[in-house]
C-alpha cells in the first residue's frame, strides 16, 4: 500500500457490498482504505494510523467491539476515534460501543449524508486537538519544539533505538554569558537572540530525523538518532561555529554576537539506561565546555 494522506478513512466491514457504498460516499474527500477483518483492521491501523476508522459492529471471528478493545489499548492506535456502523439499534447496543471508546455511529442502511457529515464532523473535532496538542509543544518565543516536545520525542527515538540496537545521541548547549547579554542590550533584544539561534540551530540539522528544541531559558537542546560520538561532535562543532558567525542586529543598528557551549554524550539505549541519566551527562559534559572557557563542544567523560 502507498502512504497515505491527512484525511484518511479505514473502513472495516465483512460485507463488499457495504465498502463499495461507503468507498464511494467518501472517496472524493478522503483517502480511504479498506479491510473486511478484524485482525487485518488492527493491522492497517498500527501501519498507517488513519484518521478515522468505520468500525462494523457484527463480523465473523472477530467483532467489532472487540476490534475496538484492542485498538484502544495500543498506544499507537488509542487515540484514533471510531466511528461504529451497525444494524443494531438499541440503546443497550449504543451505550455498550459508547463504552467501548466508540466516537460515535452510523446506523444501517446508511445514508450518503449522514456518513459525510458524522465524518467530517470527527475529522474535525481531529484537527483541533491536533492544534491544541501542537500549541502545547512548540515553544511561542522560538517557534521551534519546547521541553515537551523534545521529551514527546526522545520517548519515541529511545524505543526505536532499543528496538533497532542502534545509537543515540544528544546536545545540550547554553548561549554563553546570556544574562550579561540581557543585561546590556535590554530583555526584548534577548529575545531577538533566542530567536536568532534557534533559526540558525534548526538550519543546521541536516537530516530528518534530527530534532532540535528549546530545553529552557537560554539552553537548547538536539537529538540525534542513529548517530555516534564522532558524528554528535562533527555536528556540535558545525552548530557552534555558524552560531557564533550570525550577527544579531540591535534596533539603534548595533551588530552584536553571541557564542554557545555544547555538552554531547551517546548511548546504545538499554534495560539498564535511562533517559534521565542520557541526559544527565550530556548537561555534565555542557558544564565541563562553560568551565573550560565556553565557546567549545565537550563529551562526557562517560564515553
Amino acid at each position: 500500500m502507498d502512504e497515505i494522506k491527512k484525511g484518511s478513512v479505514l473502513i472495516v466491514d465483512d460485507e463488499e457490498s457495504n465498502i463499495i457504498a461507503l468507498t464511494h460516499i467518501l472517496n472524493p474527500d478522503y483517502s480511504v482504505l479498506t479491510v473486511k477483518d478484524g485482525q487485518d483492521a488492527i493491522e492497517v491501523a498500527e501501519e498507517f494510523h488513519p484518521d478515522i476508522i468505520l468500525l462494523d459492529v457484527i463480523m465473523p471471528e472477530m467483532n467489532g467491539y472487540e476490534v475496538i478493545r484492542v485498538l484502544k489499548s495500543s498506544k499507537k492506535t488509542h487515540d484514533i476515534p471510531v466511528i461504529f456502523i451497525t444494524g443494531l439499534s438499541s440503546a443497550d447496543d449504543e451505550e455498550k460501543g459508547l463504552n467501548c471508546g466508540a466516537a460515535d455511529y452510523i446506523s444501517k442502511p446508511f445514508s450518503p449524508a449522514v456518513v459525510k457529515l458524522r465524518v467530517h464532523n470527527q475529522i474535525k473535532i481531529l484537527n483541533q486537538f491536533r492544534m491544541i496538542e501542537k500549541l502545547t509543544i512548540v515553544d511561542q518565543l522560538t517557534a521551534i519544539p519546547n521541553r515537551r516536545g523534545f521529551d514527546n520525542r526522545l520517548d519515541m527515538e529511545w524505543t526505536r533505538a532499543m528496538r533497532e540496537n542502534t545509537l543515540i545521541s544528544i546536545l545540550v548547549m547554553d548561549i554563553d554569558k546570556f544574562k550579561i547579554y540581557n543585561d546590556t542590550y535590554g530583555h526584548q533584544q534577548g529575545d531577538v537572540a533566542l530567536r536568532a539561534v534557534a533559526q540558525t540551530l534548526e538550519r543546521s540539522l541536516s537530516r530528518p530525523g534530527d530534532f532540535a528544541a528549546r530545553w529552557g531559558g537560554e539552553e537548547f537542546v538536539v537529538l540525534l538518532p542513529n548517530t555516534d560520538m564522532n558524528g554528535a561532535e562533527n555536528i556540535s562543532e558545525r552548530i557552534r561555529l555558524k552560531i557564533s558567525g550570525i550577527i544579531i542586529p540591535c534596533a539603534d543598528g548595533t551588530e552584536t554576537r553571541v557564542t554557545v557551549s555544547i555538552g554531547v554524550n551517546m548511548q546504545a539505549p538499554g534495560r539498564d539506561s535511562s533517559r534521565d541519566g542520557f541526559i544527565e551527562e550530556a548537561d555534565k559534559a555542557l558544564y565541563k565546555a562553560k568551565e573550560a572557557g565556553r565557546n567549545r563542544v565537550c563529551r562526557s567523560d562517560k564515553i
